[in-house]
Parts: C-alpha cells; sequence; structure tokens
C-alpha cells in the first residue's frame, strides 16, 4: 500500500494500492477497445443505475477468462493495471506470439509460465479441471458450466477452496463462506486472485470517485417526505418505520433477493455466513 504525506486534510489518510510491481508499459492495442459511458442509463435513456456519471475515460481490455489454448505453456509478459476491474492484468505469450490478457493471481511474476490443461502442476496461474485439483486448494476464476469460461471468484484478494469431490460435482468454499457444488467438468486457476490490499484503499477525497464515474449519493434522511420514505420531519429525525426502505418503498438492508425455487438452490449446500 502507498500512504501519503499529510499534506491537505483529503491526503492524510489517503491510502492507494501500490502499482510498482506493474510494467511500465502501454496497453496491447488489439487487446483493447473503446468502451463508451453509460452513465446509469438503459437502452431506452432511462436512469436504471443511480449515482453514475461522468468519470476519467477508459478502454476496455479483453480478458481471457476461458482457455482458448490447452497445452500450450504460455509465457507471463507483463503486469498491467485495469481500470475496469479490481484486480491486475498478466499479458501472456504463446509460442506462435499470440498474446492474451488474463485475470492476474496473486505472487504470478515477470517470466514466469503458465499452463491451460485438463490436467496441470499445482502452481500459481496454470489452469486446469476441477476433478484434477486437490483438496485444500484455492483457486479463483471459476466456471459455472464446462466451456462457458470463469464466471466466480474473480475480483481483488479473492479465492475458494476446493472441500470435497463427490460424484460428478466439487465441492467449493467460496469467498463469502457459501458451500457450493460445480460440476468436475469446469475449468478453475490456481492461487488467489491479485492485489489483496484492495480493501484498505481509503479515496480520500471526493475527487477520487468523481474521477471513477461515481456521482454524490445522499441519504434519504436528508431529504423532504416527498423524495424518500425516510424524509420530512423536523430537524435531524429517525427514520420513523419499522425498517429500512428504498426511494420507492420496497424494503432495504438486509432483506433476502434471491429468487425463491431457483434452479441452481439445489447446488448449495450451505448458505453464507451472516456478518456480525
Amino acid at each position: 500500500m502507498k500512504k501519503y504525506k499529510p499534506t491537505t486534510p483529503a491526503r492524510r489518510h489517503m491510502m492507494t494500492k501500490d502499482f510498482s510491481i506493474l510494467t511500465k508499459k502501454e496497453p496491447e492495442k488489439k487487446l483493447t477497445k473503446p468502451l463508451k459511458s453509460k452513465a446509469g442509463r438503459n437502452s431506452a435513456g432511462r436512469i436504471t443505475v443511480r449515482h453514475r456519471g461522468g468519470g476519467a475515460k477508459r478502454l476496455y481490455r479483453i480478458v481471457e477468462f476461458g482457455q482458448s489454448k490447452l497445452d500450450v505453456p504460455a509465457k507471463v509478459i507483463a503486469l498491467e493495471y485495469d481500470p475496469n476491474r479490481t484486480a491486475f492484468l498478466a499479458l501472456i505469450e504463446y509460442p506462435d506470439g499470440e498474446r492474451k490478457y488474463i485475470i492476474a493471481p496473486h505472487k504470478l511474476k515477470v517470466g514466469d509460465e503458465v499452463l491451460f490443461s485438463e490436467k496441470a502442476p499445482i502452481s500459481i496461474g496454470n489452469r486446469m479441471k476441477l476433478k484434477n485439483i486437490p483438496v485444500g486448494t484455492v483457486v479463483h476464476n471459476i466456471e459455472l458450466m464446462p466451456g462457458q469460461g470463469g464466471k466466480l471468484v474473480r475480483s481483488a484478494g479473492t479465492g475458494a477452496v476446493v472441500l470435497a469431490h463427490e460424484g460428478k460435482f466439487c465441492h467449493l468454499k467460496m469467498p463469502s463462506t457459501e458451500i457450493r457444488k460445480i460440476p468436475e467438468e469446469c475449468f478453475a486457476s490456481i492461487g488467489t486472485v491479485s492485489c489483496p490490499e484492495h480493501r484498505f484503499v481509503k479515496i480520500g477525497k471526493a475527487g477520487r470517485m468523481r474521477h471513477k464515474g461515481i456521482r454524490p449519493t445522499v441519504r434519504g434522511s436528508a431529504m423532504g417526505a416527498s423524495d424518500h420514505p425516510h424524509g420530512g420531519g423536523e430537524g435531524r429525525a429517525p427514520i420513523g418505520l419499522k425498517y429500512p426502505k428504498t426511494p420507492w418503498g420496497k424494503p432495504a438492508k438486509g432483506v433476502k433477493t434471491r429468487k425463491k425455487n431457483k434452479v441452481s438452490d439445489k447446488l448449495i449446500i450451505s448458505r453464507r455466513k451472516k456478518k456480525k
């Protein structure tokens, strides 16, 4: 982590990631594409996600979440920053000269070799089928269905633990503590995701949130009664309700939003534990 000297009130507590491990280079031109700012609007132009807008312009990095080339070792030639996700990216190069971006695992270094195969050595960055990964191994970028590409455990510092192999399924303990069955034919990458210090980042000032494209968020209790269920009253007042509500009157904070009788319910062995 990089800590700043308290030259201003904003800088006093500001903390950012350590970017010194990254390679000083421009992103791969062939692996980037423009990213249009939607500012929280849907295809009809209506705001569906509030408090979005502005922010620094970004290029989208095309990341390989699957395994297009099997049994061909690739060399890590760079570690790069990605403005679109919390983790760092690793640029890998195959013997034929083709380059791909992958999510960089923690402790992966420039010059290391990674291998995508049905059965590969248990080494950081290697990608293989869950049925060939021993119990106790930490994995990330996990497929939900074979051949679909990694969908689970992709954010900074996260990792899932292989708990057991049972029939056609592998039991995984997710970062949320949920224990879930995943088909054994699915691929997963070895190791935890890079940048575990992301959780300690302190924004420090409002301007940095605007650079990220996040606009000011106002508390419901600071609004008027016509604008929010929590609003109104003289001076500072409690919300005056049995439970918190959204601006549209629906229950908020701690309410389960998962649909009942979902098909994948049978694959969840135990739900995540509540935070105390």
